[in-house]
């Protein structure tokens, strides 16, 4: 007797309800994993088959690492959902969702009969898709020639994860795939769509340029930073060295021309 009533107890901390001559029932969603645009509408479906004449219990429930909280009991709403969420027979609509009501939610339904009390539950998750927003930039104003340069381009606001395309005077940058048109142009960079970086490992004086960068993930419209310039310029040391090769070039052909 101590033994159930502890494993009661326990299951009551962990936001399960427990019933003795519980039975379980068949409790159905139209969707398991819900999407829903940011500040948009989501609709958490729970049906049952249960006749009308027949006392119900619902409940919905959030779970989180931190552990499991009510959002409806009692026939009301709670917390942040207050007034922005109604009920649609036993499943939810939230309106005006925000990136905050991502997360596993719970429907429980109990309702007596004469084989004694009948519950049953279904799971659904809920992902709030989120538009990107502007993304930062980092585009050297200057760089010599032959040194590695990065250009670095990252938003952290949008759901998906952003792709990030990169563009030099207005122009979009080819992705080095080694093959097709991106071979033939004989790409010197690498652009990395998932982080945003463009990675130059020999820089030359033909990469200068304005350069921005655009962020999207299918949600909204995508976002790009303002237009950077770099500047290359030649290396000193390669100056040096190609002066030194052109007076040789000098005074070779000088000698020549006095033999």
């Amino acid at each position: 007797m101590a033994s159930r009533s502890l494993r009661l107890l326990l299951l009551g901390s962990l936001g399960v309800l427990s019933y003795p001559n519980v039975s379980g029932i068949s409790i159905e969603t139209d969707n398991k994993n819900v999407k829903a645009e940011e500040f948009k509408e989501a609709i958490l479906s729970c049906k049952h088959k249960f006749s009308k004449a027949m006392s119900l219990r619902i409940e919905w429930k959030k779970i989180q690492s931190q552990g499991v909280s009510f959002v409806y009991y009692n026939g009301d709403f709670t917390g942040d959902l207050r007034g922005r969420a109604e009920m649609l027979n036993t499943g939810i609509r939230i309106r005006n969702v925000t990136r905050k009501d991502s997360g596993t939610y719970r429907c429980e339904i109990s309702a007596k009969s004469e084989e004694g009390q009948r519950l049953g539950e279904a799971t659904i998750t809920l992902t709030v898709l989120v538009a990107p927003t502007t993304p930062v930039c980092e585009v050297p104003s200057s760089a010599m020639t032959g040194t590695v340069v990065e250009l670095s381009c990252k938003e952290s606001e949008g759901s998906p994860p952003s792709e990030y395309q990169w563009y030099k005077n207005g122009v979009a940058l080819l992705e080095k795939t080694g093959t097709g048109s991106a071979r033939a142009a004989n790409i010197t960079y690498t652009m990395n769509k998932k982080s945003g970086t463009l990675l130059f490992n020999t820089v030359t004086k033909n990469d200068t340029g304005e350069y921005f960068c655009e962020a999207s993930n299918g949600i909204g419209l995508s976002q790009k930073c303002s237009v950077k310039r770099m500047q290359v310029e030649e290396n000193s040391s390669q100056k040096k060295t190609n002066y030194q090769s052109t007076s040789e070039k000098d005074f070779k052909h000088t000698k020549s021309f006095v033999i």
